[in-house]
Parts: structure tokens; sequence; C-alpha cells
């Protein structure tokens, strides 16, 4: 069974470089993305269009071509978490969460017992056909698949303490647009305010054991958070990518 190179990565402590995919529904593009050296893409559940027949090819597709592929459910359920999961999700990606109660109770849908309660519904497809036994599997699973919060908002920025002491976690990923929208400051990256918030939840993760990490709109302020320590470095998405090489090229042609 193909182990988790993300996470055995960050155990490392090595960056690695991700981006979100959510609206072309063309599992080659995990591929693609895979031959440009990424190291993982992250299918958005929460605000991408891909149902849940698009994120299992893709989560196929990407373990065929050794990329890491986590989901981004659009909400804490746990049928969204389990089937994601099933599909050949290396992990998932909580948004916007706020309360720790409901943090800890959905880590425990990622997890097979006795670590949590997640119920097992796996095949040989994400054992890679190998003829493993179901206590090898469970093993597995629950050692190299990741759980990802996300931190938008004020409210989870000041119960970040709380939040961050949930065990169980594997990396905190800032939203900064969100975050900037909450902090009062839509889209300033750039303001003290949010360097500022951005900082605490890095301190934090640090002191917790928990790798930091953000999704970035662009290169710039990749490398701004790449430089302040966050190592779950995401950029971009897939149709952004594109769109910017193509305009790149019209415009050196024009």
């Amino acid at each position: 069974m193909r182990p988790n190179a993300v996470k055995q990565a960050l155990r490392e402590g090595k960056t690695v470089l991700g981006t979100s995919y959510g609206q072309l529904r063309d599992t080659e593009i995990a591929r693609l993305l895979k031959a440009a050296g990424f190291d993982y893409v992250y299918l958005d559940g929460e605000h991408g269009g891909f149902g849940i027949e698009t994120i299992q090819d893709i989560c196929r597709t990407a373990s065929l071509c050794g990329l890491t592929v986590f989901t981004r459910v659009a909400d804490m359920q746990y049928s969204l978490v389990a089937r994601a999961l099933d599909c050949g999700s290396d992990g998932v990606i909580f948004p916007r969460v706020e309360s720790p109660e409901l943090l800890e109770q959905a880590v425990s849908w990622c997890k097979f017992p006795p670590v949590g309660i997640r119920g097992f519904g796996l095949t040989v497809m994400q054992s890679d056909y190998e003829p493993v036994t179901i206590p090898r599997m469970i093993a597995h699973r629950n050692e190299n698949g990741m759980v990802i919060l996300q931190i938008e908002t004020v409210k989870a920025l000041e119960a970040r303490e709380e939040l961050l002491s949930v065990k169980g976690l594997d990396v905190v990923m800032v939203g900064p647009v969100d975050l900037s929208i909450s902090l009062g400051i839509p889209g300033e990256f750039e303001h003290p305010k949010f360097i500022e918030a951005i900082d605490k939840i890095r301190d934090t993760c640090v002191e917790k054991g928990i790798v930091p990490g953000i999704q970035c709109r662009g290169v710039a302020l990749s490398k701004f958070c790449r430089d302040r320590g966050f190592r779950f470095l995401g950029t971009s998405n897939e149709w952004n990518l594109l769109l910017e090489k193509a305009r790149e090229t019209v415009t050196a042609l024009r």
C-alpha cells in the first residue's frame, strides 16, 4: 500500500507544495499537476463543483501517478468525511472550524477504531489490489491519513489554543481571504493585523507540534508565508494556473 509522501515529508521538516482543484472535471489534470512537481492537491468540495463520483475518479488517478490528494469537505458531517476517505482521499480538510468539541468529533470520523469511530467500507481498490488483511489496512489508513483544519475567522483565531489541543491534527491551513474579511481588512494581506494573525497561528502550531499551512491565491503571498515558516504551502488552483499561463503566452505573442 502506498504511504502518504506528504505526511512523511512534513515529519522530516520539509515544505510541501500544493494547489486547489475543484472546477475542471478532468482526471488528467491530476497527472499534469504531478508532472509539474506539486506534492499534493486538494479537491475543493466546499467551493468547487465536484460531486462524489468526480472525487472518486480523481483520487484513483492521483493514486496511480503518486500524487497525494486531500478533500476539503463542504461541511463537518460524517457522511461527507467517510465518503471522501472511502473514495481514496489521503486526508480531509475541515473548513471554517470554530468549535473544539465539533472538531474532536470530526477527527474521530477520520480514524478507524480503536483510534476513532470511522466505519469500515474499504475494498481492494484502496489497497492497490494487494491481498492485505483488514487489521493491516486499518493500521495503514490510521497511520497515513491526515486531518487538516482551516482557521478562517477571528473566532477561530481566538480559540486556536483550544482547537489545536484536539488530538489527531496534522496541519492547520489558514484561509487568508476569509480570515482577512473576518478581520475587517478584506484582501489586505500585507496589513499588520493580518500578519499578526497568521504569526499567532504559526506560533501556536509550532508550540503544539502541528504543521502550519496556508492556501494562497498567488506566488507572492506563498513566498511570504513560506519565509515565515508555513510548510504546508498551497498556491492558486487548476483553472487559474491555466489562465495565468494562457495570458502570459498571448501577451508574449501579441
